[in-house]
């Protein structure tokens, strides 16, 4: 990556335009970077449908990589499949609702099934790895990227938060695992500090990261679930 390129992270949306509109204003400063999304567009929040007509309409003017979270691949699961149980425990239904269906399957704008289907499981510079949760703390970027029977790990994994070391090449950015502040070490730098959880202590923040300074840009939640 050339040094003076630009990176802003963002971590998960949950559904909350308010928020993310507020702190797009405040990036408004870094807006020639490249703007890395680390998915969880949808669910659990009170407008999944706002969410991605501003990434849309975001999008048009300002370099952006879209990447796929765990939320994103349920609701891909349950269009395919017409299987909704896993997805409506995981605040499908609050989707489903901002589209205004109620029970059945959503009736999405074809822009935003292109969107949900085209965004990506990972992206990579020089100095760093973006996926939605991480990876495997005992396998290598390249081998993880090489074999695609693991590339379930890039949506739901845990496990390296746990470890002090891990042998990836470079950092690995993610989201997935709320956190009352970023995350970061050597090794990793987590970004979901649980914008849709205001209630939850140290949690309710949108939070950006500016690479490759490490400079953090949050955002307080604006948005309150729909009492449904």
């Amino acid at each position: 990556m050339a040094e003076d390129q630009q990176l802003v992270v963002i971590g998960d949306i949950h559904g909350c335009p308010k928020s993310l509109e507020a702190l797009l204003k405040k990036l408004i400063p870094f807006q020639t970077a490249t703007f890395v999304f680390l998915g969880d567009y949808i669910d659990r929040g009170p407008d999944s449908k706002s969410v991605i007509d501003l990434l849309l309409d975001f999008s048009k003017n300002v370099n952006c990589v879209m990447l796929r979270g765990n939320h994103e691949q349920m609701m891909i699961d349950a269009l395919q499949t017409g299987d909704t149980a896993l997805w409506f425990h995981n605040g499908g239904r609050d989707t489903l609702m901002s589209y205004g269906n109620k029970f059945t399957n959503p009736d999405l704008p074809y822009q935003h099934y292109h969107f949900i289907y085209n965004t990506r499981m990972y992206y990579e510079t020089e100095d760093y790895f973006f996926v939605h949760a991480g990876l495997p703390p005992d396998m290598t970027i390249r081998e993880a990227v090489a074999n695609q029977q693991y590339w379930h790990e890039f949506l739901w994994q845990r496990s390296h938060l746990d470890v002090k070391k891990t042998v990836w090449e470079k950092k690995v950015v993610f989201g997935h695992t709320p956190v009352p502040e970023p995350l970061v070490n050597k090794y990793m730098l987590g970004l979901d500090t649980g914008c849709v959880f205001p209630n939850l202590p140290g949690m309710g923040m949108l939070t950006a990261a500016i690479l490759p300074q490490e400079k953090f840009v949050s955002q307080q939640c604006l948005d309150y679930p729909r009492p449904y």
